[in-house]
């Protein structure tokens, strides 16, 4: 005998299904609705905020439960995935018309942060990656792939590298072995959404095999990615991933390329943030992504991002760039139409994704192939440049004129988002689907034509057609002219002054009629399929043009650049000075006041004679602005973009490190001191004969003298270290400047200033020698300070610049008088104060009357208030 109370069949099958994704939402579809239960149920209310009701469905317990029409999926789907949780979609798989007993249901995609294809869950100019970490040794093995595009990268190197490279390409979701958990976090913060995965996955065997499966190669030579073996293993766990959440179509991941350490400029992840490439430090501030990025193009929006944090350093492949960039600068006419064209072939790289995933609708194929179109204008553009590498790049394009003609030959121009909308396959196309549509478009006119007919044929003129559920179409004759039906006509009703028939035609008619609509999605369906799976042939060849056209969008964007913000030719040298000319930052001078001009500087940089600059000056002078625009320009030139100054040498360079500035990492338990020299011990362990290190306010974080000590050591290691980088050492100990007499390459510079009365102007320009002085009141001052206060930092400071000479600086200030307060309201700083006393001092109590007094004490009450 059953349980009271048992689950219904229903409940059963939604228990074992959730029992296999038990750390997803389980979104299942029930009629019209996707439903949810239990605790999916109140995260589901929660997160989307929608009703969650609890009602006793035949559940031993009464059950959570919320949901929405399956047609609002796209609208809910992205919430519940931005908000950071695993979805699975549970379908129904067969027709409940003709269902025995409950239908049958599966889940038909798993969906999570680093799977997303829909648009809703995708920012058009950033890659959505899915990667996958594995550690062997201290050495790290990476993966990214992004099935919304079809890329995917490998890397391996150490944890250094691995840090760069998950800061730089921000993964929406990273996997990793079930046991390390603990250590990711420990080594790379808590910011990724992650997911653990079970050991054995992580085996070089299994990763293979896969990785030969996918790509249906022997070997994995041709991708030169046979002896990464953490990589490898990496990026086999990453097609594990997605195979296991329900991602089985991925033929648009057609290649697999490596992110060699040796290809690119190294920045560590402190020298992105203190640089402010991606983004700025500051709320709403501006980065040097958001300034340089003026392609029009999604793909070259991403491409650009890329090229940000994964800088050359190939001396040919810059120059390349260059050169292509200085030729679209002169060829007006050729750049101005590659962007027309590029702008209009839309997210090429994402559309062409939606094939093998079987998500993409009749108004992006159409868009796909007016796509190719203006990809055969671009390869025509590019073949009359004078440059040959835009010739080479045009030459890459397949316009895949087959596909393109079949689809605007056989799409309409203007199809449905949806299929089942109809209307998408052109007339002319099938026969049987122009039959079926004339038929159910035009069935009024038919019916008049068989009434005409039969009229005459019979010679009843009050003859009449009409419909009704029981016999369908029908012929309505009068008893006045019955005698002139034909014998093969069937009669089906006899009325008081009428009869009904029917005849052949008109039940063939009917059935023709009444099936049409079905018939014609089904043929207009299969038709559309068969576009689909010819596409499939074209991936390659469309993702390649993709591609290109990302390339020529962020050479034609450096182009635009140099041109908008009069910007110049780097002149790349092997090991050479680096040398700028009025040199400007490219972030600062696009975001000055109306009117007003960036200072330019010069700087020159080498191993003879000035290897370290240190530079001092006033505070809020633009020492920070000099440094990062150092960073910036050498960066830009290694992208392959022109850069703002109005000339530049600027040597092979293979690491940029930054010490900029100092932020607490109070969540990580670390003090500003302690970060500072982390990330200077990062610099010091790893800096080469071609690095450039701009260093800002070492030793700041502690006492005086550590800060000083610790700094004048690291000054003095860079210059007598075999590598002799060039430095930019910019400093508020002015004790630094002493360096400069003790070593032949360190030279002081300082940023100027004039003092006119009081006040301190800051001329932000570059000259030799050093600062003595920081003008940090002034700055205390600019910032609002109460003029007390300013006045007693003056007194300070006065009486330790005349006892310098007399020893510590500690017992100088033991020696200080304190300053006496006294409650006194005009020792207060408001300028409001000082007009009440002068105002005061102005009045002769011994004639003021008393009503006089009154009228003084009031004004002098609005005036406080």
């Amino acid at each position: 005998m059953a349980k009271a109370g048992a689950d219904t069949p229903l409940m059963q099958q939604h228990k074992a299904i959730k029992a296999r994704y038990p750390d997803a939402i389980l979104l299942f579809r029930v009629g019209d609705f996707y439903e949810t239960f239990g605790e999916d149920a109140i995260v589901t209310s929660r997160v989307l905020g929608i009703t969650l009701t609890k009602r006793n469905n035949g559940s031993v317990d009464s059950n959570e439960l919320a949901g929405f029409p399956h047609h609002a999926l796209d609208t809910y789907l992205h919430k519940l995935v931005k908000a950071g949780h695993r979805v699975a979609i549970c379908d129904q798989l067969e027709d409940p018309k003709q269902a025995k007993g409950i239908v049958k249901r599966g889940v038909t995609e798993l969906l999570s942060p680093g799977t997303a294809t829909n648009d809703k869950l995708l920012e058009h100019d950033s890659n959505n990656f899915l990667a996958a970490i594995h550690e062997e040794n201290e050495r790290y093995g990476l993966a990214f792939t992004d099935i919304s595009t079809g890329e995917f990268f490998i890397a391996e190197g150490n944890k250094e590298y691995a840090d760069k490279l998950l800061q730089s390409l921000k993964p929406a979701e990273v996997v990793f072995q079930r046991n390390k958990q603990k250590q990711f976090k420990e080594n790379f913060g808590p910011k990724f959404y992650t997911y653990h995965l079970e050991e054995w996955i992580f085996s070089e065997a299994y990763a293979t095999e896969l990785l030969l499966k996918h790509f249906q190669t022997h070997s994995l030579k041709g991708f030169g990615i046979e002896e990464q073996k953490l990589g490898t293993i990496a990026a086999g766990a990453v097609l594990h991933y997605l195979r296991d959440t329900e991602h089985p179509n991925l033929n648009h991941i057609t290649s697999v390329q490596r992110l060699d350490e040796a290809d690119y400029l190294w920045m560590d992840r402190f020298t992105i943030r203190n640089l402010e490439i991606l983004g700025s430090n500051a709320d709403g501030g501006n980065s040097l992504l958001k300034v340089l990025d003026n392609t029009v193009s999604p793909m070259g929006a991403r491409l650009m991002r890329r090229w940000m944090v994964l800088p050359l350093k190939d001396m040919e492949r810059i120059n390349e760039r260059l050169d292509a960039v200085q030729s679209l600068i002169l060829e007006t006419e050729l750049r101005k139409q590659l962007q027309s064209l590029i702008k209009q072939s839309g997210d090429v790289e994402r559309l062409v994704a939606k094939l093998p995933l079987k998500k993409i609708n009749p108004r992006e194929i159409l868009h796909l192939a007016k796509g190719l179109g203006f990809a055969e204008k671009i390869k025509a553009q590019c073949a009359t440049s004078s440059n040959n590498y835009l010739k080479r790049l045009g030459d890459t394009i397949n316009p895949c004129h087959y596909i393109a003609e079949k689809i605007l030959k056989e799409v309409v121009d203007n199809p449905p988002v949806m299929i089942s909308k109809g209307d998408v396959i052109r007339d002319g196309i099938y026969s049987e689907l122009d039959e079926l549509r004339r038929i159910a478009h035009h069935g009024k006119e038919y019916l008049v034509e068989i009434q005409q007919r039969e009229s005459e044929a019979t010679g009843i003129p009050s003859l009449k057609i009409a419909f009704n559920n029981v016999f369908g179409y029908y012929l309505e004759v009068t008893n006045t002219h019955k005698s002139k039906v034909p014998p093969e006509w069937t009669r089906k009703q006899t009325l008081a002054n009428a009869e009904r028939y029917i005849t052949p035609e008109l039940k063939e008619y009917e059935e023709k009629i009444t099936g049409a609509e079905e018939k014609i999605l089904k043929i207009e369906t299969e038709l559309f399929e068969k576009i689909l799976i010819e596409l499939q042939e074209y991936i390659g060849p469309i993702q390649t043009n993709g591609q290109v056209m990302a390339i020529l969008d962020c050479i034609c964007c450096f182009a635009e650049n140099a041109l908008q913000f009069k910007y110049v030719r780097p002149q790349m040298q092997e090991d050479a000075t680096l040398a700028l000319k009025d040199a400007r930052h490219p972030v600062i001078e696009r975001h000055l006041p109306v009117g007003e001009s960036y200072i330019a500087n010069d700087l020159v940089l080498d191993k003879e004679q000035q290897q370290i600059i240190i530079l001092t000056g006033p505070n809020m002078s633009g020492k920070s602005a000099l440094l990062r625009q150092t960073g910036l320009i050498v960066l830009m030139a290694h992208m392959g973009s022109f850069v703002p100054a109005s000339s530049a040498t600027i040597p092979l360079t293979d690491k940029i490190f930054t010490r900029v500035g100092a932020s607490d990492n109070l969540s990580g338990g670390e003090s500003t001191f302690m970060v500072e020299m982390n990330e200077t011990a990062s610099i010091i362990n790893n800096l080469s004969s071609r690095s450039l290190i701009l260093l800002d306010e070492i030793g700041r974080g502690t006492s005086t003298y550590d800060g000083i000590s610790i700094a004048w050591s690291i000054a003095e290691f860079l210059h007598q270290s075999s590598h002799q980088p060039k430095t930019l050492f910019a400093t508020h100990y002015h004790e630094l400047n002493e360096l400069e007499e003790k070593f032949p390459r360190i030279k002081n510079y300082h940023i100027t200033n004039k003092e006119v009365g009081n006040k301190v102007i800051f001329l932000r320009k570059l000259a030799p020698g050093g600062s003595t002085h920081s003008f940090g009141i002034h700055v205390a001052k600019m910032a609002g300070m109460p003029v007390s206060l300013i006045n007693r930092a003056n007194e300070i400071l006065k009486q330790l610049e005349d006892q310098r000479s007399s020893g510590d600086i500690k017992d100088q200030l033991k020696q200080l008088p304190v300053q006496k307060m006294q409650l006194n309201i005009f020792d207060i700083h408001s300028q409001t104060f000082d007009e009440i006393r002068t105002m005061l001092d102005g009045i002769d109590i011994n004639r003021l009357t008393p009503v006089e007094a009154l009228l003084k004490l009031q004004e002098i009450k609005q005036r406080l208030n």
